[in-house]
């Protein structure tokens, strides 16, 4: 794991508190023909120390709205599986939300899922920026550096992002297993909802149960789309993932279906 300095951090973050992301280096692998890079934008529920709880109740920051929770435990099985690159955000999307533009009012969400966060409850901009000086922008920043570092010449990586999504929502129930999330290009999105969907035992979404074509989708619209990148978005539900045996078993899940389809050299070319 590597991080850069708390140097942006202020007051925010203290020299003894976590990083704010993980960095997992690829492991070279002999059955794929480019690199890959993972992400997972909500991995923690993590509070600065600064923050207290955010006036949020501690069993509330167990919960989905503070976290994806299982998502990480994927990712870092499945960057292992696939020998990829994985940049993990270390704290809870309640105090920045790393997959949301800094100006969108979701970014600092007063409320989410009917559980009202006080500590973000007219939140000025000095401490949004505080904020985004600490985690938001090491994030991206590790990602970008990344995502440059792996690219050679005219080959470029694949992007991935885990997420995990709560079986009820607003009291809806989402029957969805796992969903594909994608805009523009289908490159990787297409092939690898078919083979998820060879399991007649799988309920697959696409664009389920959140749609690629939202523009909240910051991580994948600033970094792949922006730079021409393949690329998918994987949404797991979390029932599914709760304990590490479930994780496991998706990681592999996602391993194999993923892992033929990464050997085709067309990825690693950029979307003209």
């Amino acid at each position: 794991m590597s991080a850069e300095p708390h140097t942006a951090a202020g007051a925010l973050l203290a020299p003894d508190e976590p990083p704010p992301y993980e960095h997992i280096a690829a492991r070279p692998l002999t059955h794929r023909t480019g690199p890959v890079v993972i992400v997972c934008d909500h991995a923690q529920n993590r509070i600065p120390r600064a923050l207290g709880s955010l006036g949020v109740p501690a069993q509330r920051l167990e919960d989905h709205i503070a976290w994806d929770i299982g998502a990480a435990g994927v990712a870092r099985r499945l960057a292992e599986a696939l020998g990829a690159d994985a940049v993990l955000a270390g704290y809870s999307r309640l105090v920045v939300d790393v997959n949301r533009a800094l100006e969108d009012p979701s970014a600092f969400p007063a409320i989410s899922d009917g559980v009202l966060v006080p500590g973000n409850l007219g939140l000025g901009p000095q401490a949004k920026a505080e904020r985004a000086a600490a985690l938001f922008h090491p994030y991206h920043r590790t990602i970008r550096r990344r995502l440059e570092a792996l690219s050679h010449g005219r080959e470029v990586p694949v992007l991935l992002a885990v997420h995990s999504f709560t079986p009820r929502l607003y009291g809806v129930a989402r029957p969805w297993h796992v969903g594909v999330l994608w805009d523009k290009d289908p490159r990787l999105a297409i092939p690898l909802l078919e083979r998820l969907r060879r399991d007649r035992e799988l309920v697959v979404g696409d664009n389920e149960p959140y749609s690629g074509r939202h523009s909240a989708d910051y991580t994948m619209d600033h970094h792949a789309e922006a730079l021409g990148l393949a690329h998918a978005s994987i949404e797991i539900r979390q029932d599914l993932i709760r304990d590490e045996a479930g994780q496991e078993a998706w990681a592999e899940r996602l391993a194999t279906a993923l892992g033929a389809l990464l050997a085709d050299a067309r990825l690693y070319r950029r979307l003209e």
